[in-house]
């Protein structure tokens, strides 16, 4: 399989590089050391129509698909992860859901300004007791006959792009009722900003993505027309596992990139740096450790490339997604950590590039599934979990 850029695709990596470069790059820090979010960069990520890359033209969109998002994240991430999770949560976590499961009315109501980024979307899956197991969901919403709307009673933490000024809904899983096991049956609801009961905590205090918006919200007794269901009743939890199965590919370009932009300041930095009387990139035991930094992000990027190509083509691709997001996030820790080495004591000092990369790279083994989880599912598609 050939994963070398048509001239398209390469046109779109050179622009976002240009962008990450001269736009991102120079004001990121100051986003980032105030705990910040963005909005001017945001804004210019909507004009350039970022936020609209996988989405048909008819709704606003570029008509790309999976391989131009993990192209324009990868290449963000290369310089900074907080501006790059905003794009991948505003897209396979915000809007994602309501281009494949919604209907008709919903997608023309949301979508274009999903896609331009005149506002954001955000995916309300995880709860306080829940984790991991994202089945256990307690968050509740009854339909209300006399009113046929949704009551909506429950909480969510860790939800990205939820509480900034420009975030115009969330979608939540909520259980509507039971199945004849006894199970719960897990529906998707949208709940738009603003909604009476719907709260917004202030921002966690995070080790990094400081310059990213993560929020808990509660929902006491939210109602929302019944006609915000997204899909079918019931079939919430599996529409959400789809999302979160390509929503893995996103996030594996996203590690990518900051493992290459470990790669990118090592190189500077061994080039520039002198050390008892010539620079540090002539010492063949950093040579070796850069090298082993590049092949890591190389491979790295032919797991995600792989993956996204199978979505893209309609074939199976969840082992793929797996695959990518598990070793694509390892790499990212190791090679932001042998970055910082490299660096020696500059590495611990937050004005390079390479102190923030090391902070954000660990929760990339965390969000969208965990390393432990990746496993799970790998094993499972390799037969050996019934």
């Amino acid at each position: 399989m050939d994963h070398r850029l048509s001239p398209e695709l390469e046109e779109l990596r050179r622009t976002v590089e240009e962008f990450a470069h001269d736009v991102v790059a120079p004001k990121i820090g100051d986003f980032y050391e105030r705990h910040e979010f963005p909005y001017e960069i945001v804004r210019e990520m909507g004009r350039m129509g970022l936020f609209g890359l996988p989405f048909p033209e008819e709704y606003g969109g570029m008509g790309g698909d999976y391989l131009a998002l993990g192209i324009a994240l990868e290449e963000l991430a290369r310089v900074d992860s907080s501006v790059a999770i905003t794009l991948e949560a505003g897209v396979s976590l915000g809007a994602m859901p309501l281009h494949l499961f919604g209907t008709e009315e919903q997608k023309r109501e949301w979508l274009p300004r999903l896609c331009t980024g005149e506002i954001l979307g955000a995916f309300g899956l995880t709860e306080p007791d829940g984790g991991s197991d994202a089945g256990a969901t307690r968050t509740t919403a009854r339909l209300d006959p006399d009113t046929n709307e949704w009551v909506i009673n429950g909480t969510k933490c860790f939800i990205t792009n939820s509480g900034t000024d420009i975030t115009g809904l969330v979608t939540v899983t909520a259980v509507t009722g039971r199945k004849p096991d006894g199970k719960p049956r897990i529906s998707a609801i949208i709940v738009p900003s603003g909604t009476p009961g719907f709260t917004v905590a202030a921002p966690y205090s995070k080790v990094g993505w400081n310059a990213s918006d993560t929020r808990e919200l509660s929902f006491a007794d939210v109602r929302v027309p019944a006609a915000n269901l997204l899909g079918e009743e019931g079939r919430g939890y599996a529409q959400f596992l789809r999302i979160l199965d390509e929503g893995r590919i996103a996030i594996a370009a996203l590690a990518t990139g900051l493992a290459q932009g470990c790669v990118d300041e090592s190189v500077k930095y061994a080039k520039e740096r002198h050390a008892f009387g010539r620079p540090i990139g002539a010492n063949q035991a950093i040579q070796f450790k850069i090298a082993d930094m590049e092949m890591k992000a190389h491979t790295a990027r032919l797991a995600w490339r792989d993956a996204a190509s199978r979505l893209v083509a309609g074939e199976p691709f969840k082992k793929e997604a797996a695959l990518a997001k598990l070793y694509s996030s390892t790499v990212a820790v190791d090679n932001a950590r042998d970055a910082t080495q490299v660096h020696g004591g500059y590495g611990f000092m937050n004005e390079y590039p390479v102190a923030r990369m090391w902070r954000d790279s660990k929760i990339l083994e965390i969000g969208e599934g965990t390393s432990e989880v990746q496993r799970m599912l790998i094993a499972r598609e390799l037969g050996l979990v019934s």
